[in-house]
Formats: C-alpha cells, sequence, structure tokens
C-alpha cells in the first residue's frame, strides 16, 4: 500500500458502534495512521444512535482495537495520538434535524468527506436524502457503500436512484474488500504482465476452475440479519462473483478505473444465464446442522439466535458456472461458499489439463496436479504446482509446489480495508462496483432467488465441520472432478 502522506479528508462511519465498524473499518483507519500519520486536523467521526459521548467513544474502540489488533500492532502511544481525530456524533438516520450534530464536526475547507454507510442497505436513500438536505454533500464528497446492496435487482436498483438524487456515479464506492487484497491484485500482474500465464489462460489449456470462501464460524450472533440475507445474496452475488471477474476478464486497454471494470462487466454478461430447469443440477444449497467447528461444538442453524426454527435459508451455495466467451468456452467454473466449514479460506484454483501422453511408469498414471493456487485467507499466497523427479534412483514424479508470493511471510501484509479506504480519500475507484456491474450481477443471481421461494425444498442438510451437503460433492464429481481441500 502507498504511503498516505499526510492525508487530510473527514471520515463520516454511519455505524460507527457497529461489528463492522469496530472489527474492521477502525483497525484498518489505525494501521492506515501507523503507517503514516493523518494531517492533524483529519477527523473520523462515528455516527450511531445513541447517546454517546466523546469519551465513552473512545474507551469502546480503544477496547475493540486492543481485541482485534494483532498483539505487536498495539501501540500505546500511536493510539494516544489517533484517538485525537477521533470524534462521535449520535444522530437518527432517517431523521434529517438530527444532522446537525453531524455538521459541528466537518470541515468547510474543501477537503474528501467520505460518507461510509456501515448500515443495512434499506437506510442508504434516507442518509443520503438527510446529508442532501443539510447541505452536507460537497463536490469532494465520497460515499462508500457496503454490500449486500439491496436484495435483488429491483431494490438494488432502487437505491441506485436514490444515492444518484444526491451523488454522481464517479462520487459512489461499492465496496467489496476483496478486490483490496493483495494477492487479487498481484493476479492482475501475473496474469496481464506475464505472456507464460496469459498464454495458457484460455479453455485450450484449463481443465477447470474453482473459487471457494470457506467460513468456520457461524452467524455469530447475526442471526437476524442472515435471515434476510443468506449466502447468495452475502457471499455469491458480490465476492464470488466479483473474484470470478478478475480471473476471466480479458486484458483492459490500460488500468483505468473504467477500463478494468469495462472488462469486469463483459464477464458478467457473458455469464450463461441459469434457467428455471438447470438450477436444480446446477445450483446446491444448504444449511448446516449441529456438529463440531473449531474443535467446538456447534448448534444447528435454526438453534441459533434469531433464527426461525422452520427457517430454509442457505448457509451454503455450490454452484457450475459456465461462460459464453471465446476465451472459457467449455471450462466449467465451480463457486461454493459457506459457514461451519472445516477450516476458513479463500482460494482460487486454475486447474491446467493433463498431459496428453504419459510417457512415465509410474502407477499412479498421469497427475492432475498442474494448478495454480491462489490463496487469499487466512494467509495470502500464490502457489505454482508442478510435477518434478524424485530424489534417487528411478524416474519417480511427484508434485512440486513453487511460491510466487510477492513479499516475506514476516512482513506484514496490509488487510484489504486498508488499502480500499485511502483509495476512496484519493478519489480512485479501480476496486470499486459501478452501478451497472452491480446490477448485472443481481440480473444474473435474481432467476436463483425466484426459484428457491417459489420451491417447496428444504436446503440440503450438512454437518457443520463438514466440508458442505453431498449435493456439492456430487456436482463435480458427475464431471469426473474433486474439490481442492488442500495441499496434498
Amino acid at each position: 500500500m502507498k504511503e498516505s502522506g499526510n492525508a487530510l479528508f473527514d471520515f463520516v462511519l454511519f455505524g460507527g458502534r457497529g461489528d463492522l465498524a469496530l472489527r474492521k473499518l477502525l483497525p484498518a483507519l489505525y494501521h492506515i495512521y501507523q503507517s503514516k500519520p493523518f494531517h492533524p486536523s483529519s477527523r473520523i467521526i462515528g455516527v450511531g444512535r445513541a447517546p454517546l459521548k466523546r469519551d465513552a467513544y473512545l474507551a469502546l474502540v480503544e477496547s475493540r482495537l486492543q481485541q482485534h489488533l494483532e498483539v505487536e500492532s498495539w501501540d500505546e502511544v500511536t493510539w494516544q495520538q489517533f484517538s485525537k481525530h477521533l470524534y462521535f456524533a449520535s444522530l437518527d438516520a432517517q431523521r434529517a434535524e438530527s444532522y446537525r450534530a453531524l455538521r459541528e464536526h466537518l470541515s468547510d475547507d474543501g477537503r474528501p468527506r467520505v460518507f461510509y454507510l456501515s448500515t443495512h442497505s434499506s437506510l442508504y436513500g434516507a442518509v443520503a436524502s438527510s446529508l442532501g438536505s443539510m447541505n452536507l454533500i460537497s463536490p469532494e464528497s465520497r460515499v462508500v457503500l457496503e454490500k449486500p446492496i439491496g436484495r435483488n435487482l429491483a431494490s438494488a436498483k432502487l437505491i441506485s436512484g436514490q444515492m444518484s438524487n444526491y451523488f454522481t456515479e464517479s462520487q459512489i464506492y461499492r465496496i467489496d474488500h476483496y478486490l483490496g487484497k493483495e494477492t487479487v491484485q498481484n493476479l492482475l500482474v501475473l496474469r496481464f504482465a506475464n505472456p507464460l500465464f496469459e498464454s495458457l489462460w484460455n479453455h485450450h489449456y484449463v481443465d477447470h476452475i474453482q473459487i471457494t470462501i470457506a467460513e468456520s464460524i457461524g452467524v455469530e450472533g447475526r442471526g437476524d440479519f442472515y435471515e434476510e440475507t443468506g449466502a447468495l445474496r452475502d457471499i455469491v452475488q458480490n465476492h464470488l462473483l466479483q473474484l470470478l471477474c478478475i480471473v476471466a476478464m480479458e486484458p483492459p486497454a490500460n488500468i483505468d478505473p473504467d477500463r478494468v471494470r469495462d472488462e469486469k462487466l463483459k464477464v458478467l454478461r457473458s455469464l450463461r444465464p441459469l434457467q428455471e430447469a438447470s438450477i436444480n443440477s446446477q445450483v446446491v444449497r444448504g444449511q448446516y446442522t449441529a456438529g463440531t467447528a473449531d474443535g467446538k461444538k456447534s448448534f444447528a442453524y435454526t438453534e441459533e439466535e434469531g433464527v426461525a426454527d422452520t427457517s430454509t435459508v442457505e448457509t451454503f451455495v455450490a454452484m457450475k458456472v459456465q461462460i459464453d466467451n471465446m476465451r472459457w468456452s467449455g471450462v466449467p467454473f465451480y463457486m461454493r461458499t459457506g459457514k461451519r466449514m472445516p477450516r476458513r479460506s479463500c482460494e482460487i484454483v486454475v486447474q491446467f489439463k493433463e498431459i496428453p501422453h504419459w510417457i512415465f511408469n509410474t502407477a499412479k498414471g498421469p497427475l492432475m496436479d498442474n494448478q495454480l493456487v491462489i490463496t487469499l485467507q487466512p494467509n495470502e499466497s500464490i502457489t505454482l504446482r508442478l510435477c518434478g523427479k524424485r530424489l534417487g534412483p528411478g524416474m519417480d514424479v511427484r508434485t512440486v509446489d513453487l511460491n510466487l508470493s510477492p513479499t516475506s511471510r514476516n512482513r506484514r501484509s496490509p488487510e484489504a480495508y486498508e488499502r480500499l479506504l485511502m483509495d476512496v480519500v484519493k478519489g480512485d475507484q479501480t476496486l470499486f462496483l459501478r452501478q451497472d456491474e452491480l446490477e448485472e450481477a443481481w440480473t444474473w443471481v435474481d432467476p436463483v432467488l425466484l426459484h428457491w421461494e417459489r420451491s417447496s425444498a428444504p436446503p440440503e442438510s450438512y454437518v457443520a465441520g463438514s466440508w458442505g451437503p453431498s449435493g456439492s460433492t456430487l456436482l463435480l464429481a458427475q464431471d469426473g472432478r474433486l474439490w481442492y481441500e488442500g495441499s496434498k
């Protein structure tokens, strides 16, 4: 991440006492400050309904930073300086007149104003309207929208219309923190700066591609939120589809934000629509039951706080996806996400085709071990798996892993939000979604949501701590393939 260089800004964090703000956003801002302190007059203003005094807010933020930061990252001197930038404004997001409490904290010197909406998307329109009516939106303002933006295409369009009444498209930053990960950005360089990879990145040499986002946790006290959302809206419509776009996109003309997003949009428009007849065979939805995850006993989803006993909300989704263009014709993309999985991971696996003629006398026969494994979490890395000779007599073939990661593991890699938050301040939209991208993703996902709403079939159950329902395994097995589940 480039140094922020005494950045001057006002950062307004709606939902400033919420889980995302305290667990991710404020720690990211702390790390940015630790790398290069902000301009002395920069402000971070937490916003919430509670009538909270500044001292109480600082105490809350301090305790949560100590909880979520790595031990070596916490520094008392840094905190004392960072806390001077922190403020809190109590207001009702849906009452414009209460925004006077926010006005007192904002400067009028032309600095960027960042309004980060870490709230339910149903409040986005009310916040924009209130900011507009109180004349708090300056030409240098930006607004950041957290996912999921809406519940379907219609609601996403409604929100886009509401935001466009007060902000231009160049002021709207639809964030997907997976795109801020160093390894995702390095994937673009790996592909488009190395003819070795780009020449193989097509249906002639790639057998299939897998993208997995697995979480070992459950809903973690957010049952009410998850009942409204589910895995398809929470992860597939944004994170998984965005990673798919980065992997599958054509080379942009240059690295200009709109040129990159143009190519991502083409991928979304090339996705083969999931028709009513194909959803059951190409999409698997599941819901976890009681089991053991992370070495601990865990409840079934329907036993979680805030979840209905008869809930049919999915906590797992697996899909087989086809991209109908010249590059990827005939290459299946398999995507899956789930809660209460054996481990937390996010991996992209590019499986290359096997050698046409195997000349080595091995009991196993040809090895399907030419893989590029891009790991985004828990530790970011890029590994190329090749075949090599085992030491000793004979020609025993084995798998050799080449580490292509650009940085040493001993050096701390900035979190995704650190990069993205400073991109907002600098006005760089490269790693943010455009409105047409958002709507195209919902267009593709909506038929699945509608099919599930009409269907009486419940999600397939899977035991907490497993890799999902049996239907997920069969999704690949019927094509003669298996899910990648870590190094062998």
